[in-house]
C-alpha cells in the first residue's frame, strides 16, 4: 500500500521550497523503503533548487541521509527491514566497463528506484541524487543503503552521504595523503573542513587552510590545520609556500568549485605533486588558461574527486567505526539540528556562511 508522507519539494525555479503532501510506494523489486531519520542541507539540494542541476522540476530534495529500513522489495539481500543504513548515491551496477575492471568506485552506471515517488495528484518527483530524503520516508535502490552501527548519531553519521564523505576521500583516496606529507586545502566549508581532517587521519604533519572567511579559518583551526590563510588579505599561493618551506604543497585541494581557486591550487603545490578538485563547478566556468609548459613542468597530477572517489559499502562502515571510537569528529560538523519547515531558512544560512551544516531531523 503507498504511504501518504511529508516532503521537501522545489516546484518551480526561483520559488522558495514547501513541504507538500508525497506518495511513497511499497518497495518493488531490488528496491527499499527507508524511514528516515536525518538528513542534512547540501550544497547540492540548493543547486537542484535553483535549476543548477536540471531543470526536472519539481524535485524532491535532500539526499545526505540516514535512517531505518522499514521494507524491503523482492530480490533484496543487502540489508532487511529494522537496519539502519546511511543513503549513498552510489549504488554500483557490477556489470558496466568500470566495475567489471575492478573499479567500482567509478561505476559508470549507477542505480536508483525504478519506481517514481509523486505528489497526490500523480506528478511524478525527481529525487534529489535519486534519494529525496527531506521526507518522512522514502524509495531508494537496495544498493543506495549501507547498513552501519546503530549505536551512531544520525544526524553525524548521515552527512557521510555526501558533503563530509567527499572532502574525507578527496584527501585520503584520490589525493592518497601519506604520512609526513603537506596539504593545503582551498575553500574551508563543511567539505574543505572534512578534507582537513582526511588529512591528518592519513598523517598529514603540514595542513593549510585557505579561505576569504576568518570565521571559516577558526573553524578549520578546530578541525586540525596547522596554518591559516585568509586569501583576501594575502596572496594564498606564497602564503602556501611559506608554510611548506618555500616548495609548496605536496597536495592541494580544491573545494570551491572556481577556476580562480583552481589555479590558486595548481600553482601552491610542489613539483611532482597533486592537485585534487572536489569543489563542484557550474556547467559556465571554464578551466584557467593555463601555459601548457606550466602544466608540463609542474609535473604531478590533476585529478577531479567524484564523491571523493569512495565506495559506500566499504568506507561508511569503516569511518562509522572510527567515529565511535572517537577518531573522526563528526558530529562537530552538525552546526544545528532543524525540522523539515527550516529548510529554506537553512539554505539562506548555507548560502551566508553561517554554518556548516544544517541537519533536518524526522
Amino acid at each position: 500500500m503507498p504511504h501518504e508522507v511529508r516532503g521537501v519539494v522545489a516546484s518551480r525555479q526561483g520559488e522558495p521550497v514547501s513541504i507538500q503532501p508525497i506518495i511513497v510506494p511499497d518497495p518493488g523489486p531490488g528496491e527499499v523503503l527507508v524511514d528516515v531519520q536525518a538528513c542534512g542541507v547540501c550544497h547540492t539540494d540548493l543547486h537542484y533548487k535553483q535549476g543548477g542541476i536540471s531543470d526536472d522540476y519539481p524535485f524532491l530534495l535532500g539526499h545526505e541521509a540516514a535512517g531505518t529500513v522499514s521494507a524491503v522489495g523482492d530480490g533484496v539481500t543487502e540489508v532487511s527491514p529494522g537496519a539502519f543504513v546511511v543513503l549513498n548515491w552510489r549504488a554500483v551496477c557490477g556489470t558496466c566497463r568500470a566495475c567489471l575492471r575492478g573499479r567500482p568506485q567509478y561505476c559508470f552506471a549507477t542505480k536508483n528506484a525504478a519506481q517514481k515517488m509523486t505528489l497526490t495528484d500523480g506528478t511524478e518527483l525527481s529525487p534529489a541524487l535519486g534519494i529525496g530524503a527531506f521526507a518522512d520516508k522514502t524509495l531508494v535502490a537496495a544498493g543506495q543503503c549501507t547498513p552501519v552501527s546503530s549505536a551512531a548519531d544520525p544526524a553525524a553519521v548521515g552527512l557521510l552521504g555526501c558533503g563530509v564523505m567527499a572532502g574525507l576521500g578527496a584527501a585520503l583516496i584520490t589525493g592518497a595523503v601519506a604520512p609526513g606529507d603537506s596539504v593545503a586545502v582551498f575553500g574551508c566549508g563543511g567539505v574543505g573542513d572534512a578534507a582537513i581532517v582526511g588529512a591528518r587521519l592519513a598523517g598529514a604533519t603540514t595542513v593549510v587552510a585557505v579561505d576569504l572567511d576568518d570565521r571559516k579559518l577558526e573553524w578549520a583551526r578546530g578541525f586540525g590545520a596547522t596554518h591559516l590563510v585568509n586569501a583576501s588579505k594575502v596572496d594564498p599561493v606564497l602564503a602556501v609556500r611559506e608554510a611548506t618551506g618555500g616548495f609548496g604543497a605536496d597536495v592541494c585541494v580544491e573545494a570551491v568549485g572556481s577556476p580562480k581557486t583552481l589555479e590558486q591550487a595548481f600553482f601552491a603545490r610542489d613539483l611532482a605533486g597533486t592537485v585534487v578538485q572536489v569543489g563542484v563547478p557550474t556547467p559556465q566556468m571554464r578551466m584557467p588558461d593555463l601555459a601548457m609548459i606550466d602544466f608540463f613542468g609542474r609535473g604531478g597530477a590533476l585529478k577531479p574527486s567524484w564523491y571523493g572517489d569512495c565506495l559506500p559499502s566499504r568506507d561508511f562502515p569503516a569511518l562509522v567505526d572510527m567515529y565511535l571510537q572517537g577518531r573522526l569528529p563528526l558530529d562537530d560538523f552538525v552546526s544545528e539540528r532543524i525540522g523539515l519547515e527550516d529548510v529554506e531558512e537553512a539554505f539562506a544560512k548555507m548560502s551566508r556562511g553561517d554554518v556548516l551544516r544544517s541537519v533536518v531531523i524526522i
